[in-house]
């Protein structure tokens, strides 16, 4: 595979639902870099998928239930959840989050 470059960019973001967009930034063959910004309010619904799942809270307040475990996160807080685990948000304050799958989920390979 060759290298790859994303740059900076306020395109190219993809609705999830209601007050919650994603944007993959770049990927390789085993991770996947994603951007997502979501709305204060919004609800990530619980949900789970077989790629592990490491993230960053850069800007905002989530409140984070990973295997039925509630977590506040702030800016600079981290999070890994393994493959096929449970786990929802809900943004308490307009939020922004990186966060990298592994391997790369091919439904978000799209943009």
């Amino acid at each position: 595979m060759e290298h790859k470059v994303g740059k900076a960019s306020d395109h190219g973001y993809q609705a999830v639902r209601d007050g919650i967009e994603r944007k993959t930034l770049v990927y390789a063959n085993r991770t996947l870099l994603t951007k997502f910004r979501l709305s204060k309010d919004q609800i990530v619904p619980l949900h789970k998928h077989p790629e592990e799942q490491t993230g960053y809270l850069v800007s905002g307040h989530l409140i984070m239930v990973i295997d039925g475990e509630r977590y506040q996160l702030l800016p600079g807080d981290s999070w890994a959840i393994p493959g096929n685990v449970e786990h929802g948000a809900k943004p308490l304050e307009d939020s922004v989050a990186l966060e990298v799958f592994s391997p790369p989920r091919e439904d978000y390979k799209d943009g």
